[in-house]
């Protein structure tokens, strides 16, 4: 039996973060956070059990499409990844999913979406007609 995946959430803001992992928490989804693009790519390298990431677009050095595309050229590029964003634009959407993205989440996240998202991914969800397309 494979353990449990985890999500990682790669955010600079540590409010961000946390919000995001109590949500999951709260539907059993083990986290594990990052607060920068650097981090969660040696996370990415040395944790295996992590099965999703849902990263944020505007951060410092490397930013969330930055993480992806390095995500995509890695031997993790089939992971899932949601992009959760405040102050995104077309473009940005645009590139994300190019990048074959799951989703593109603005913030405040709809935390009912999400979490179907999360749990389809991660192999844990409700049927797909209880998945609500936009």
């Amino acid at each position: 039996d494979l353990p449990a995946q985890r999500v990682l959430i790669v955010d600079d803001d540590k409010d961000a973060r946390d919000l995001l992992s109590e949500i999951l928490a709260l539907d059993g989804i083990r986290c594990m956070t990052a607060a920068s693009g650097e981090t969660a790519l040696k996370m990415l390298d040395e944790k295996p059990s992590i099965g999703l990431v849902i990263t944020d677009l505007r951060m410092g050095h490397i930013d969330g499409l930055d993480l992806i595309r390095q995500v995509r050229q890695s031997e993790r590029a089939a992971m899932p990844i949601i992009i959760v964003s405040g102050d995104a634009d077309v473009q940005d959407a645009i590139a994300a999913m190019h990048l074959s993205v799951v989703d593109f989440l603005l913030k405040p996240v709809n935390t009912g979406k999400l979490l179907a998202l999360v749990k389809h991914e991660l192999g844990m969800d409700a049927p797909e007609s209880e998945i609500k397309r936009p």
